[in-house]
């Protein structure tokens, strides 16, 4: 008789991606993640398998949420201003010290490129759907199919670069000085 689930999963999750999107994958050990999960290690392996399927199942956790704060803007906000906000709200705010985190999916690229090609990828991929609604926004905000994919280009590009420049702790008001300046340029382009 299988024994039934003593934690919420959902809360294990979300502890071990907070664990992973501050530490990085490979400075997380299972220890240190059973510590935050709190579970125990045959609960842990039945669950999630591994650390590096746990992993896994945290980047998409985080690239859906993180899509997710995009399409909210959207619903709410012209095209531009929902991507606007994205950038602000992601970068800057209302997240508090999780800002200066960065972003997960980033940090991945960063850390695991040629250590663990395969997780890089996912975290790739993940952007490169990112960058795919980044593109459907300025469609809808008026911009040709050929300019639109070209800015899209130049968003993630600037994403990218804002989320490291979170984890050098660069100041908030610097960094909406750069989104105003971004939004700017693609709005003149308009």
């Amino acid at each position: 008789m299988a024994r039934t689930l003593e934690f919420n999963q959902t809360e294990a999750l979300n502890k071990a991606l907070a664990l992973f999107w501050c530490k990085g994958y490979q400075a997380a050990s299972l220890s240190q993640l059973l510590q935050a999960m709190e579970i125990g290690r045959s609960s842990f392996y039945a669950t999630f398998g591994d650390k590096r399927s746990l992993y896994l199942e945290c980047l998409g956790i985080f690239g859906k949420r993180t899509k997710d704060i995009l399409l909210r803007a959207r619903k709410d906000n012209p095209p531009l201003d929902a991507l606007r906000n994205f950038f602000e709200y992601t970068a800057t705010g209302q997240r508090g010290q999780r800002s200066e985190l960065g972003c997960m999916l980033v940090n991945t690229v960063l850390e695991l490129a040629g250590v663990d090609d395969d997780l890089s990828a996912r975290a790739s991929g993940l952007l490169a759907e990112m960058q795919s609604e980044f593109e459907r926004c300025l469609l809808d905000a008026g911009l040709a199919p050929k300019r639109a994919a070209e800015f899209a280009s130049f968003l993630m590009l600037f994403n990218e670069g804002i989320r490291v420049s979170s984890r050098r702790k660069v100041s908030r008001d610097q960094q909406l000085s750069d989104i105003d300046t971004t939004f700017r340029l693609i709005g003149s382009a308009i």
